[in-house]
């Protein structure tokens, strides 16, 4: 198959020119395309077209010194990213545990500013791109909904875990930062992972468009309904 393909698959699953967009992908489930990665980017930017802003989560791997603009992806977030990254019009901000790189005329404003500290709270990019964006889940692990981390900041839980890690700068420097627990989540769930139970509750419930985008089933849903019902979720289980 080819980017035209993708593109289609993308109209009927239901995504829209001047859309604000965070994409997670597996290539490996989305299936062989001519032109490989960047074929895939480009059908997705086609489809939201030069208004809309596309979003990825980076991250940084972990060990190795920090460079906002040199720094691979996190390699599981997948291949996909690490490819729009390299793009010469990707945007990224600098932050070691939450960069996200983005295309389109509402990159900067979405990425900056964004606090060293409880990086995925109120003030920051997930909280702007919660307020109009869209999740595309394009096969990603079922785990994978950035987003959810808004969430836990918002949940009213009690004693919510916290975390404090040191990064390593390209530039030699370290740095200490203090967030909600991001690895093992806020709270203990008995059954395990709730980031997997809360997408299945959700997409259960009717939330989200599905269908087939090259051979991977994928999801497109509005962010602020998804982070309204995680809230509600962790509220009533954690």
């Amino acid at each position: 198959m080819d980017s035209s393909t993708i593109r289609r698959d993308l109209d009927r699953l239901g995504l829209a020119r001047g859309t604000l967009v965070m994409v997670h992908a597996s290539l490996r489930r989305i299936g062989p395309v001519v032109g490989g990665a960047d074929a895939v980017l480009d059908a997705l930017l086609e489809a939201i077209g030069p208004t809309g802003t596309l979003l990825f989560p980076l991250g940084s791997r972990e060990g190795e010194p920090f460079d906002p603009w040199r720094s691979p992806a996190e390699a599981d977030i997948g291949a996909l990213a690490e490819v729009f990254r390299r793009r010469p019009d990707t945007v990224v901000n600098d932050h070691p545990a939450a960069r996200f790189g983005a295309i389109g005329p509402a990159a900067s404003e979405i990425l900056e500013p964004i606090p060293l500290h409880d990086y995925y709270g109120p003030g920051t990019p997930l909280a702007r791109f919660a307020e109009t964006g869209w999740v595309l889940r394009l096969g990603a692990d079922i785990d994978t909904v950035t987003v959810t981390h808004y969430a836990e900041y918002l949940a009213r839980v009690a004693d919510k875990r916290r975390a404090r890690r040191r990064y390593r700068l390209a530039d030699g420097t370290g740095v200490w930062v203090e967030s909600l627990d991001d690895t093992d989540g806020i709270a203990v769930w008995p059954h395990g992972d709730y980031f997997s139970r809360i997408l299945l509750d959700f997409l259960a419930s009717g939330g989200a468009a599905r269908g087939p985008v090259g051979r991977c089933d994928a999801e497109l849903f509005p962010a602020a309904s998804f982070v309204r019902f995680a809230v509600e979720w962790m509220e009533a289980n954690l």
